[in-house]
């Protein structure tokens, strides 16, 4: 299955020590009854010890052996391939864990700038601060560095011929340069007791001449550094067998060791080691305060993931060789790129993995192009387009998610949910105000060294030229602050080459220059015109090459930035401190709409066919705030706002005795409390539950309200923990959730929530068969199939019963096999037990994989409804050559509320009917149920024919 592969669905699952290569392949066989072309894998390259994700990569060129072995993936994909399936693999081109197990980032710790890994790792080498130069800043003391020393946490010790520091979990290396310092007194000890020919002395002599003359760890010139790593690894070898064959001199090793150790109680005796860690390439520090000077850029403000410099070849190389072998052999189909804006410049990453790609599959004469079916992880920001010139298929689907998610929001009751928000929480700000606020404080906390190694290089770009050399430092990081914390979109996507900056980049560097401006209206605004000029590429006359280089730099840099700036300000903080309505509270979200027109959607979808038709369409994924089932549910509050106001204020005032007072403030506060409400709705479960089942679910709720004030960072955060107000904020979740007869909240919120539900999974479904048929690959997270009211991550990770999945959708094939309608009615009528969704998933994906083309290269038309309920519904029809496909689907059941009792049909509908072009005329199937209709006329089609079975539809064309 070499070559191009274009998944018809694709099914995420997340590997890890819990779900393995072997559990994987157990299921295979349901993935495939499910109508699954390709599985689609979590990073499978090795990982730090019981990650749950994958996503902290050690080595990119091993196997996960916590998820299996080589052996074990190809028996997966022989698996596969038998029944003609396929493997999309997540990989990590962006970044690197550093935990004591990566080698290439322990020969840096060891070797500093001279290692052959040095400009493998995003490191500033030549920071402001003079004692970090040509030291890599490590924050992993849990406090102060000199209580560390003292308390004896930080001890050198020996293993297999060669010196370490320990601390707790971390065994860092010590730079071979300054072995001496442990060896030389050994030898001044030993001569008198060996004597000076001693054949063992001689050798350790030896040694220590041989570790004088090892090239200094500052030596960066290529054969130096080739010099220094050939012979401290021969030093090692020598080291370990004079230790092995002498026991009195590995004696006199272990006795300098202990000196150095120092002792408790003596801060002198603690000197040399001080004077030993000095001489290292990295300077342990207190992991609370280092955020101002950290010098190697991280994967958000992650301390222990390192951004890599894949843009160099030669990293390119070493961080592709083992992704490139399993595609070369067949075993890979595709590729999902992670966190593409991180990456230095991302159209160049993709040319050169398509390349790559390309050759490994023996098509190195084809021009450059799409010759391998890769996906990104890209962000969408309102209108914002992915650009046509990354080789790439499409991104992962956040861009359908908040579109279909969308159309189930009424847009006009948009303000009235505003209004019961704002009065609520007693706050006026709008949700720009808050990003701006989020972006800010990431940028003055989290992100403040790469903010500040920034505005360094905007200074020395400032000094270039007469027009702004006047600018002050401080002045120009507090406006290169301001204008990252407007950026408009995650990031831009200028390139070193580019002379001019297109109008799309164009405008979102102008809209945040301008709201910068607005936002400093005291200061001197020619600084922001200043930056512009520098984004925009408007170099001032008389320039060097090197001098434009430069330029050229920062700009990258800057575009680095503004990504992990805006993620960690809008989806880790914003997030969680602003929800009017919280189903919009997903990445990508356009914060301008309440709401998408059914208009824009088609618009939207047939913008997708014409140009990105194999993308992925995503309702749920690893990264998402709540599962598609939960946002579909909360959604339904935009239905009756009214309603949604009166519970509200009811709620709050049943369970103001719970609340505490902490600080002279109630615990709980409103926004809190508005967050906890809708949460409460969107994860409700949808049977009546034991006092266990009641237990656990509390608990989820606890740990989630607990991770969002963490996240919201106002009363509590990840740094800082305010235990006291959690705690109060965790027994206000028990308290209100524990039924007895003086909570009166709990059976007023049953009784308002039942109808919620039961609309929920109705916009659950629609949702599902869009997916399913609008123009893209449909793709599924792990366990979706059946209904999954979780939150956001560990909540949604947590392990999948496949085993009942699969029994359940043997017994919906037996039974659909012998009365389709009459199973469709069944079901209907206990929507609850999920059969239903994985009913109608199993049945469109198997209509989509016999009908590969009519969803790949077929058109796209939307059709009008009519009536009374036209606004119920959605509509469109896909079709190639002969094949046609009619899908329609309702949506704002609230507002339909004998449907939700399901009867009597005709009067909820009314005169609603579908009208069809001409063309479309014929007999008809709907895949579901089996029902047929033979559309003849111009007459539009009535919905209660077409919905009488379930309020959707999917008809085939049969002649």
């Amino acid at each position: 299955m070499a070559g191009l592969c274009i998944p018809t669905a694709t099914y995420r699952l997340q590997f890890n020590q819990r779900f393995t290569f072997k559990q994987a392949l157990e299921f295979v066989p349901y993935f495939n009854e499910l109508g699954i072309s390709t599985l689609y894998a979590s990073p499978i390259t090795k990982s730090r010890a019981g990650s749950l994700h994958g996503y902290d990569v050690l080595d990119s060129n091993q196997i996960n052996p916590e998820i299996g072995t080589e052996e074990d993936l190809q028996q997966l994909v022989d698996a596969l391939h038998q029944r003609g399936m396929g493997l999309v693999i997540d990989i990590v081109p962006n970044h690197m864990c550093i935990a004591d197990e990566n080698k290439w980032w322990n020969d840096v710790l060891e070797n500093g700038p001279s290692s052959l890994y040095a400009n493998h790792f995003n490191i500033v080498w030549d920071p402001p601060k003079v004692e970090l130069r040509n030291k890599v800043l490590l924050p992993v003391l849990d406090q102060q560095y000199g209580k560390v020393i003292e308390n004896q946490e930080l001890k050198i010790v020996y293993d297999a011929g060669a010196f370490f520091i320990d601390y707790k979990t971390h065994r860092l290396p010590v730079n071979p340069r300054t072995w001496p310092t442990i060896l030389k007194p050994v030898i001044e000890q030993l001569k008198s007791q060996l004597g000076e020919q001693d054949a063992g002395l001689l050798e350790l002599e030896s040694i220590v001449t041989a570790l004088d003359h090892l090239p200094d760890m500052t030596e960066t010139n290529p054969e130096k550094c080739k010099e220094r790593n050939r012979e401290k690894e021969i030093i090692k070898k020598r080291l370990s067998i004079l230790l092995e064959e002498s026991p009195r001199i590995l004696e006199a090793v272990q006795a300098s060791m202990k000196v150095l150790n120092g002792t408790k109680g003596d801060a002198h005796s603690f000197d040399q080691l001080e004077e030993l860690l000095d001489s290292q390439a990295y300077r342990l520090s207190f992991w609370r305060v280092t955020n101002d000077e950290i010098n190697y850029r991280r994967f958000f403000d992650i301390n222990e993931l390192v951004s890599m410099r894949v843009e160099n070849e030669d990293v390119f190389i070493d961080m592709h060789e083992l992704i490139l072998k399993l595609i070369k052999q067949g075993w890979v189909n595709g590729l999902r790129i992670d966190h593409v804006d991180g990456l230095f410049d991302p159209e160049q990453y993709f040319s050169r993995l398509q390349q790559h790609c390309a050759q490994v599959l023996g098509e190195s004469e084809k021009e450059l192009g799409r010759h391998f079916y890769v996906v990104v992880e890209k962000i969408l920001g309102g209108d914002e387009q992915l650009h046509k010139s990354w080789f790439v298929f499409g991104t992962t689907g956040y861009d359908f998610l908040n579109l279909v998610n969308g159309i189930f929001i009424i847009p006009e009751n948009g303000p009235k949910i505003q209004q019961i928000y704002e009065r609520f929480t007693e706050r006026n700000d709008e949700m720009d105000d808050v990003i701006y606020s989020a972006k800010k404080l990431i940028l003055i906390i989290s992100m403040s060294s790469e903010l500040h190694f920034l505005a360094r290089q905007l200074e020395e770009v400032s000094e270039q030229h007469r027009w702004s050399r006047d600018y002050t430092l401080e002045s120009l990081r507090s406006a290169l602050r301001d204008v990252i914390a407007c950026f408009p979109v995650y990031r831009s996507y200028i390139r070193t080459q580019d002379t001019q900056v297109d109008e799309e980049d164009k405008n979102y560097v102008i809209s945040a220059i301008e709201a910068a401006k607005r936002v400093n209206p005291a200061i001197d605004l020619s600084i922001f015109d200043f930056i512009q000029s520098v984004l925009l590429l408007q170099d001032p006359p008389g320039l060097t090459e090197e001098q434009i280089a430069y330029r050229r730099n920062f700009v990258m840099r800057f575009q680095q930035l503004t990504g992990p700036v805006t993620a960690k300000g809008v989806e880790d903080t914003a997030f969680y401190r602003y929800y009017p309505l919280a189903s919009l509270n997903e990445v990508g979200m356009d914060f301008k709409s309440f709401g998408i027109p059914a208009l824009t959607f088609h618009k939207k979808n047939q913008e997708r066919k014409e140009w990105w038709p194999h993308t992925m369409l995503a309702t749920f994924t690893h990264d998402t705030k709540r599962s598609e089932d939960v946002r579909a549910r909360i959604n339904v509050l935009s239905e009756n706002p009214e309603e949604w106001n009166v519970v509200l204020h009811r709620w709050q005032a049943l369970n103001q005795s719970q609340k505490v007072r902490l600080n002279g403030r109630e615990v709980p506060g409103n926004n809190v409390e508005y967050l906890l409400y809708q949460t409460l709705i969107g994860s409700w479960p949808l049977y009546a539950v034991d006092a266990s089942t009641r237990a656990q679910y509390a608990d989820r709720i606890e740990k989630y309200m607990i991770k969002a004030l963490k996240e919201a960072k106002l009363h509590t955060s990840w740094i800082n923990p305010n235990e006291a107000y959690e705690k109060a904020v965790q027994e206000f979740v028990r308290k209100i959730l524990t039924p007895d007869s003086s909570n009166r909240f709990l059976d007023d919120f049953t009784a308002y929530i039942q109808p919620i539900i039961k609309a929920g999974l109705f916009n659950s479904l629609s949702q599902t068969l869009l997916k399913m048929t609008c123009p893209g690959t449909p793709d599924f997270y792990q366990g979706s199939e059946l209904w999954e009211f979780t939150l956001v991550d560990p909540d949604n990770r947590r392990p999948v019963d496949y085993s009942n999945r699969e029994s359940l959708l043997h017994f919906l094939k037996e039974k659909a096999q012998q009365d389709p309608g009459a199973l469709v009615s069944h079901l209907m009528k206990t929507p609850e037990d999920g059969l239903i969704k994985l009913y109608l998933t199993s049945q469109v994906l198997a209509y989509r994989r016999q009908n590969p083309s009519l969803f790949q290269e077929g058109g796209y038309v939307p059709l009008e409804p009519i009536g009374k309920k036209a606004r119920h519904v959605v509509a469109f029809s896909r079709m190639k050559d002969q094949s046609q496909l009619i899908v329609a689907v309702g949506r704002f059941f609230t507002q339909l509320t004998d449907l939700l009792a399901f009867q009597p049909i005709a009067e909820v509908w009314e005169d609603t009917a579908l009208a069809l072009p001409s063309h479309m005329q014929g007999d008809f199937r709907d895949i579901l149920s089996g029902l047929t209709f033979s559309i003849h006329s111009d007459a539009p089609v009535p919905l209660k024919d077409l919905f009488s079975k379930m309020p959707l539809a999917i008809l085939e064309k049969i002649k």
